[in-house]
């Protein structure tokens, strides 16, 4: 089965995590929120972010996706 772009899109990349975090003060206080409360380094709490705010038609996906 192959992939539309638009799921090639919604992958998540750390890369592009850490930009939008860049770009999205809320989201900065968010992942930072969630490293103190789950004890979760970096990568791994962009991840759950990125599942939280990004995907399955998140608040954050369409400026992700234009990353």
């Amino acid at each position: 089965m192959e992939r539309t772009e638009a799921e090639w899109n919604m992958q998540y990349n750390q890369q592009k995590m850490a930009q939008l975090v860049k770009r999205e003060p809320e989201l900065s206080t968010r992942l930072t929120q969630i490293m103190k409360e789950h004890e979760l380094e970096r990568a791994f709490a962009l991840k759950a972010l990125y599942h939280a705010e990004v995907k399955d038609s998140g608040r954050f996906m369409k400026p992700y996706q234009e990353l």
